[in-house]
């Protein structure tokens, strides 16, 4: 069966733009710093036992998500939107 990579990183990005609300939120009510990984995390235990491993010349799904963290956090993601 083919993957949908469309379908796949869409849903990684919604998956990711909800963990870092909610690690966010986190740190805000309880004044402790988070990092990147704190969200790759959040995304991780999220995921399906079953669910692809993304890869983009040669980074891992977490290398991948990290990197979507870093897009959102930044704004990056949303400058050509």
């Amino acid at each position: 069966m083919a993957i949908d990579y469309e379908s796949l990183v869409s849903d990684l990005v919604a998956r990711t733009e909800r963990a870092v609300k909610e690690v966010a939120h986190l740190a805000v009510d309880t004044q402790i710093h988070f990092k990147v990984n704190d969200i790759v995390d959040a995304v991780e235990r999220g995921l399906p036992a079953d669910y692809p491993a993304p890869t983009a010349e040669g980074s891992s799904r977490r290398d991948v998500i990290a990197e979507m963290a870093r897009d959102i956090l930044s704004g990056e993601m949303y400058e050509d939107a």
